[in-house]
């Protein structure tokens, strides 16, 4: 498991890693350098890898509350790089170590404002459409050269630390449950489902933007919703 080390200090993974008798080596995931190192002393540890997880968003805009209209370009270039280019640094890492074992599985995380208009999301969306992009593109070639899947995974609104740095966070985790026929996905059932893309049942699914989110992507309007209208 990596994180940033001041992401370290302030965050749960030291726990994690002790009840799951896990290692933890900090990267900067915008550091070839802090990249390099860490597959190194994965591969020294594991051999070729089976899967990656890139599970990595920032906008300091939105943590700055900067409206889409207001951007602070320099804010936007360090978030992008962190959320979007970050993803592309780890593949051409682990690619030009030769670090994945055929049929592998790379995967990372994203969200529907790639796709619709989130207001107050500002500029992680855009980051969340370039690192689609990335997944397609990169993803084409880990399958053709390597046998290797990249997909990224569309998750519910989830209360994560980033999550919850959005305007307005807790009233549109509540929509989005009444929107999906099935509910929002918590963050179990989404490690559950990244575990279904890492295994071999979907040796053959690549290059695909998955949505996790109870079918909140493809309903129009719930009766819980048109109910406080009509």
């Amino acid at each position: 498991m990596s994180n940033a080390p001041v992401a370290l200090r302030m965050g749960t993974l030291n726990q994690l890693a002790e009840e799951t008798g896990s290692e933890i080596v900090g990267a900067d995931a915008t550091s070839m350098e802090d990249l390099s190192n860490l597959f190194d002393r994965a591969l020294e540890k594991f051999g070729k890898l089976d899967f990656v997880l890139h599970s990595i968003g920032m906008s300091i805009n939105v943590r700055k509350g900067r409206h889409y209209t207001d951007l602070d370009y320099g804010y936007l270039e360090k978030g992008w790089d962190i959320s979007s280019v970050s993803f592309h640094k780890v593949m051409k890492t682990a690619w030009d170590k030769d670090a994945m074992n055929e049929w592998g599985s790379i995967v990372a995380l994203t969200y529907i404002a790639a796709q619709r208009v989130f207001p107050d999301y500002s500029d992680m969306a855009d980051n969340k459409a370039y690192l689609e992009s990335i997944t397609r593109n990169f993803g084409y070639f880990w399958g053709k050269e390597k046998n290797v899947r990249v997909n990224t995974i569309s998750q519910s609104p989830t209360p994560t630390t980033a999550g919850q740095g959005v305007k307005g966070f807790s009233g549109f985790l509540k929509f989005a449950d009444e929107m999906s026929p099935l509910g929002n996905a918590t963050a179990d059932e989404c490690a559950s489902y990244v575990v279904t893309m890492f295994s071999d049942l979907t040796r053959k699914v690549t290059m695909q933007n998955l949505f996790h989110d109870g079918g909140y992507s493809t309903t129009g309007i719930s009766q819980e919703v048109a109910d406080k209208f009509l």
